[in-house]
C-alpha cells in the first residue's frame, strides 16, 4: 500500500514525526513496522533488534495513534525513506513509503491482551539505567574494537537489570529505549509481563522487549 493513512488528530502527526526522527537518531539504517486494525495505528521501531532468528534481546518502541478512517495494513519500511516523505508532507497524513524491508524482528508480535501488571518504575531510575548504559558502552567499545565484541558488550550492557524499588529483571536495554524514543518523563513508568515478554508503558509511548 501506498498513499497516505489519515490521522484523527492533527496535532498527532507532529508527535509522531517526532518519533519517526527519533528512532531513526538510534538507527539511521533501521526500519519502523506500520500496522492497522481498524482505526488503529500502531508503530514499531526497533532501538534493540536482537539477534537470530527469533531475536533474542529484542527492545522495540511503540507508539499508537488513532486514524480518522479504518484501514487493514501491516508493512515494514526503512526509517530513512519515511523522514523522506515526512519532509515533503507536513500535513495530518502518515506517508506510507512504497518500499518494504523485510527484517526478522518484524515476525515477533508482542501479544495484545493477557498482560499482568507487575509494578512501576521511576524516570529517574530509567535515566540512571540508560546513562550508566550508554558510558560503560562507550568506554568497553573502544578504538579497533571488533564488531563481534562489540555487539557482545551491548548485549551485556543492555541485558543487565534496572536497578529499580519496585521491579525486578527489567533490562537496562528498556531504559535506554524509553529514553533514547523520549518516553521518560516525571511520571513512573508501568510495568506488565505476558509470558516472555515485558512491556514498559508511560504517557507518551510504551517500550516493548523479550
Amino acid at each position: 500500500m501506498t498513499g497516505a493513512l489519515v490521522l484523527a488528530e492533527a496535532g498527532t502527526a507532529s508527535d509522531l514525526r517526532t518519533y519517526v526522527a527519533r528512532a531513526a537518531a538510534a538507527d539511521r539504517e533501521g526500519a519502523m513496522r506500520l500496522q492497522v486494525q481498524g482505526t488503529v495505528l500502531a508503530a514499531y521501531a526497533a532501538v534493540l533488534p536482537g539477534s537470530g532468528l527469533t531475536a533474542e534481546g529484542l527492545v522495540l518502541g511503540l507508539r499508537t495513534m488513532r486514524l480518522a478512517e479504518p484501514a487493514d495494513l501491516d508493512v515494514t519500511v526503512p526509517l530513512g525513506a519515511l523522514l523522506d516523505r515526512f519532509a515533503h508532507d507536513q500535513g495530518t497524513g502518515v506517508p506510507v513509503p512504497p518500499t518494504e524491508v523485510r527484517v526478522p524482528w518484524a515476525g515477533q508480535s508482542p501479544p495484545r491482551a493477557g498482560w499482568v501488571p507487575i509494578g512501576r518504575v521511576t524516570g529517574a531510575e530509567l535515566h540512571e539505567a540508560a546513562q550508566s548504559g550508554i558510558a560503560d558502552v562507550a568506554r568497553g567499545a573502544g578504538t579497533g574494537s571488533g564488531g563481534l565484541a562489540v555487539a557482545g558488550l551491548r548485549h551485556a550492557v543492555w541485558a543487565r537489570p534496572v536497578v529499580a524499588a519496585e521491579v525486578e529483571g527489567l533490562p537496562s536495554g528498556m531504559a535506554f529505549a524509553a529514553q533514547v524514543l523520549g518516553f521518560v518523563g516525571e511520571q513512573p513508568a508501568t510495568v506488565h509481563r505476558c509470558g516472555r515478554w515485558l512491556r514498559l508503558s508511560t504517557p507518551s509511548g510504551h517500550v516493548l522487549a523479550r
